[in-house]
């Protein structure tokens, strides 16, 4: 069976007197039937060559579907009258949204359950489906929510009468995927958000709740490295309007009580200023950088927000990196992290309180909570060896009560495994911190296969979360480990600002050292590791394949971010002006030439390449299908190696691969069991 070779067509770019030849450029048009083609050839080569894992395939799906619980149910969440929650149950490919009515949740088991959303009855055999933002009317009788069926970032919005069960004639389209839904405080008025040309949440409206007149444009973000988001304060008085980037914020309020008033301004944009807004009894609080690396909390009155009117709540620590306010009534919750991981803290009468946990490694979360006069807050704990427990958290005594650990079927003993965190030298010296989770005993044997984890970009981190998908691989003899390289935030603000724009290069050279310290630990060697990251995951394992291939069997790059350059020097390229502030912008010369010296795809050589797995979606808005497609296609013809290398396009879907649950597990299966059987476990 001969692998697809794609045709080379010289396609020259000449900028900063560099010209850069892209013989595979022609891959961007798929409107080209060559291009689908092509990509319909790589599908086929994929499907056999994973044929004799297709047993091994089918026992991983089959371990991972039996930690399926029968059913999942959410931990109900007061909102007025009602509580909510999601569940799904286990034949089921998404979960239904349903509520109770009930004064006290010790009434829960003998109400009525009312199902306001089902997501099953929505989809249509395989096809794509994703809902978004849910949002409830204040008056609970109408659900607003969106709805995508093809994989890109653009959602129709809909709405249901809870009364009659039926949609209402209310559709809108171009609406972005996430925070950008909202009711004012009358039921009367749907604030919403649209996409440009390129996908980019750009223009906030306002739609009468019926009307078939014209919406009212409120405002339009025109610099395009900025985009907008919309959320609702905790109180449910006032709606933030932000407009962003990477490094920079702007804020404008409504008063949700007024919905044909205007939106204010808090703050003007100022370069390198970020932060955040709440509303908490008669003030504002504001979040932000200003002066403070970590973030600092300061407060004002609703009624005054100049400058002089502010003053902090308490004083600023550096080794706490606050990320979310979540006020309550009787108190203040905050979130972060301290000592590389979350954190939670409580401010009431005027003392901040940290909340402490019995496990050296954990993720812990303000998750799913609805009221603002509530004295219970639902609170998640999880680590990699504790299914997430659900805590009651008693805003005014403190005290915490279990309502709900995650049930993991079949048998799972917690004290079989163990997990632990390491800490790797990086080139320039810095401790990069790395999580662990292993059978006990297992190294006792001599190094074993070792799953390596990576992303290290956005600031976005890699917690110890519980999967009990992972089980089986563990249970395999693996060796899991997560790699928190610079680019994230797990060690406080500066960790991502050290893994971006012109120090990217630091978030691959920590993962070069995770990998390096890991094998001179003993825990493997480069015969049995796999590495595995998605998206600018991907980028991750691109460039250390490059710079250190040898050290690993095999890779899977999911949804690759791997043309850097192309990407960001093409402005109609969905989010490409969004991502400058991550990346720098090639125009100029300096960005320029050190993107081109990690890219992935601008530094493939004549050397050998781990075997790999490699998958996109053809509707992805966030790293283009062409990317990965033109990366393989010249990975195929370059490289020295006869190691295995595969593309699988799913012709359906976008950035995040299949719905539904099961056909994402069957995915994942594929996955794992190819990088198994490379680094020697195919039973």
């Amino acid at each position: 069976m001969n692998a697809p070779q794609a045709k080379q067509v010289a396609h020259p770019h000449i900028l900063h007197n560099d010209e850069r030849i892209d013989e595979y450029y022609w891959l961007k048009d798929r409107t080209n039937p060559e291009v689908i083609q092509y990509l319909e050839e790589e599908n086929h080569f994929y499907k056999e060559a994973m044929k004799p894992l297709e047993p091994f395939t089918e026992q991983l799906y089959q371990e991972m579907f039996a930690r399926v619980p029968e059913d999942e149910v959410n931990v109900p969440v007061q909102d007025g009258p009602y509580y909510y929650y999601a569940r799904i149950e286990k034949d089921f490919q998404y979960p239904l949204f349903a509520r109770k009515r009930a004064e006290k949740r010790s009434q829960l088991d003998s109400a009525f359950e009312e199902v306001i959303l089902d997501l099953n009855s929505l989809a249509k055999d395989d096809e794509y489906l994703s809902v978004t933002v849910q949002r409830l009317s204040p008056d609970h009788n109408y659900l607003a929510y969106l709805e995508n069926r093809d994989g890109t970032d653009q959602y129709t919005l809909y709405v249901k009468d809870l009364t009659t069960k039926n949609l209402l004639s209310d559709q809108i389209s171009h609406v972005f995927i996430d925070e950008s839904l909202e009711w004012d405080a009358t039921g009367t008025y749907l604030f919403y958000i649209t996409v440009d040309e390129t996908q980019r949440p750009y223009r906030v409206w306002r739609h009468r709740l019926g009307d078939s007149q014209p919406d009212v444009l409120l405002y339009e973000e025109i610099d395009i490295t900025f985009s907008l988001t919309l959320n609702k304060s905790r109180s449910g008085h006032f709606l933030w309007l932000k407009s962003e980037n990477k490094t920079t914020t702007e804020i404008r309020y409504l008063y949700a009580h007024e919905p044909h008033t205007a939106f204010t301004l808090f703050d003007a944009r100022r370069p390198g200023i970020r932060y955040e807004l709440e509303h908490f009894g008669q003030d504002f609080l504001i979040l932000t950088n200003d002066a403070a690396q970590n973030f600092r909390l300061l407060c004002c009155s609703t009624h005054d927000h100049t400058h002089s009117a502010r003053v902090e709540l308490f004083p600023y620590d550096d080794k706490r990196y606050l990320q979310g306010l979540y006020p309550f009534q009787d108190a203040l919750l905050l979130s972060g992290r301290q000592d590389g991981l979350t954190q939670l803290w409580i401010y009431r009468e005027q003392t901040l309180t940290q909340l402490t946990w019995d496990e050296p490694l954990y993720t812990v979360s303000i998750e799913g909570n609805r009221s603002y006069d509530t004295t219970e807050v639902l609170v998640h704990y999880e680590s990699l060896l504790t299914p997430r427990i659900t805590f009651g958290f008693h805003l005014q005594t403190g005290e915490r009560t279990c309502l709900q650990q995650a049930p993991v079927p079949g048998t799972y003993e917690k004290s079989y495994y163990h997990q632990e965190r390491l800490f790797a030298t990086a080139k320039d010296g810095t401790a990069v911190p790395m999580l662990a989770v292993y059978p006990i005993g297992l190294l006792d044997k001599g190094p074993a296969p070792l799953l390596l984890y990576g992303y290290g970009s956005y600031g976005a981190n890699s917690e110890p979360h519980f999967d009990p998908t992972r089980l089986p691989l563990l249970d395999l003899g693996v060796v899991f480990v997560i790699a928190q390289i610079r680019g994230g935030s797990e060690m406080g603000h500066s960790w991502y600002e050290n893994g971006k724009l012109l120090q990217k290069r630091n978030t691959f050279t920590d993962f070069i050292a995770v990998a390096e310290d890991l094998i001179k630990r003993g825990y493997t060697t480069p015969a049995k590791l796999a590495a595995r990251g998605g998206s600018a995951g991907g980028l991750l394992l691109g460039a250390v394949a490059n710079l250190a291939g040898h050290l690993f069997q095999v890779m899977a790059p999911a949804v690759p971010f791997v043309d850097v350059v192309t990407t960001m020097l093409d402005e109609t390229i969905p989010l490409t002006s969004l991502e400058w502030d991550e990346w720098g912008n090639p125009i100029d010369p300096e960005f320029y030439r050190y993107m081109k010296s990690y890219s992935p795809y601008d530094n493939v050589s004549q050397q050998s390449y781990p075997h790999m797995i490699v998958t996109t979606g053809l509707n992805d808005p966030r790293v283009a299908y062409w990317e990965p497609a033109k990366w393989v296609a010249r990975l195929r013809a370059t490289k020295t190696d006869d190691h295995t290398l595969v593309l699988k396009t799913n012709m359906g879907a976008g950035h995040f691969g299949a719905s539904g649950r099961y056909n994402h597990l069957k995915e994942l299966a594929a996955s794992y069991a190819f990088i198994l059987d490379k680094i020697g476990i195919n039973p």
